[in-house]
């Protein structure tokens, strides 16, 4: 007996989602300029937001790999014997915050100068013979936002010469980084919370437009949660529909912007996000963020307009 009584429970609760699911699709069908405009404004929004999160996604991808590329250049005295190099050696791996370390003998700097000037790097072959420069340890941070306290913890140690790192530059460029992060955060959120008040407000218009309908349905004994799920509902098909139009400009773009860099950077320090599976995941970010604002708007205006 009670095996069947909860195969009827089951049975009517499907038949209800089953309702609310036609009633929600009916609804968004029925309300024309609303449906319209509901979706409009999650289009615009996730296009702003999808747009923001591919150059935010992209920035921390480059600079990223710039901050890979950051290196500590110890130039090791040159009266410095090969017990006090593996002395400054073992010093330097001391330091936790140490990655790796690498050494590059003078002949090799001296090498590495002469191609890098091209064709008047060949002035410097007389120095083969008799080399100047002084053998290099290069170090590497496990953070590379510990290299300046890295250095400046080398630069007392005994036979490190001279401690090179881009001093200045390096500072800036991780303050520039951190800076970036930070704002395109904020504006990703104010465009998230935007598109939600942008909505609730929408979808408040459509909900009083059908306060007698819904007085109605009180008045049959409807439940609160009976009452919201169409709602509900309604708000998520409209997060998804709104999100389809800027999930297809954004893909379209991203493949002529990848194309467009594989040819003129091709050799460049700056790589972007390959096209696959870099899109199919902001694309699926942006299906979820369309179908949170669609719910959220939806349920915002029930509980705090209707108050049912």
């Amino acid at each position: 007996m009670s095996g069947m009584k909860n195969g009827v429970n089951t049975d009517m609760k499907i038949r209800t989602l089953r309702r609310h699911i036609k009633e929600s699709l009916r609804s968004v069908g029925r309300n024309g300029w609303m449906t319209f405009a509901s979706i409009s404004a999650v289009t615009v929004t996730l296009l702003l937001v999808g747009i923001f999160l591919v150059l935010m996604m992209n920035l921390n991808k480059v600079a990223g790999d710039i901050e890979k590329d950051v290196e500590i250049r110890v130039h090791i005295d040159l009266t410095a014997t090969e017990e006090d190099q593996q002395a400054l050696r073992n010093e330097i791996s001391a330091i936790p915050e140490v990655e790796s370390i690498e050494f590059s003998p003078k002949d090799r700097e001296l090498n590495n100068l002469m191609e890098s000037l091209g064709e008047d790097g060949k002035v410097f072959s007389m120095f083969e013979q008799d080399n100047p420069l002084n053998d290099v340890f290069i170090v590497k941070a496990k953070e590379p936002q510990d290299t300046m306290m890295i250095a400046e913890k080398i630069e007392k140690m005994a036979f490190a010469h001279k401690v090179k790192y881009g001093q200045g530059t390096v500072e800036k460029l991780f303050k520039f980084i951190n800076v970036s992060r930070n704002v395109g955060i904020v504006l990703i959120a104010g465009l998230l919370f935007t598109a939600m008040f942008l909505i609730s407000n929408t979808i408040k218009i459509t909900i009083v437009a059908r306060s007698r309908e819904i007085e109605i349905m009180r008045l049959v004994g409807a439940t609160n949660s009976f009452i919201r799920w169409p709602f509900f509902l309604e708000g998520l098909w409209l997060g998804i529909l709104g999100s389809i139009v800027p999930i297809i400009l954004i893909s379209v773009i991203y493949k002529y912007v990848i194309d467009y860099a594989d040819t003129k950077l091709a050799g460049h320090f700056i790589q972007l996000l390959d096209f696959s599976p870099f899109i199919y995941q902001v694309s699926g970010l942006l299906i979820l963020m369309g179908a949170l604002i669609g719910v959220w708007g939806s349920l915002m205006s029930v509980r705090k307009f209707l108050k049912v």
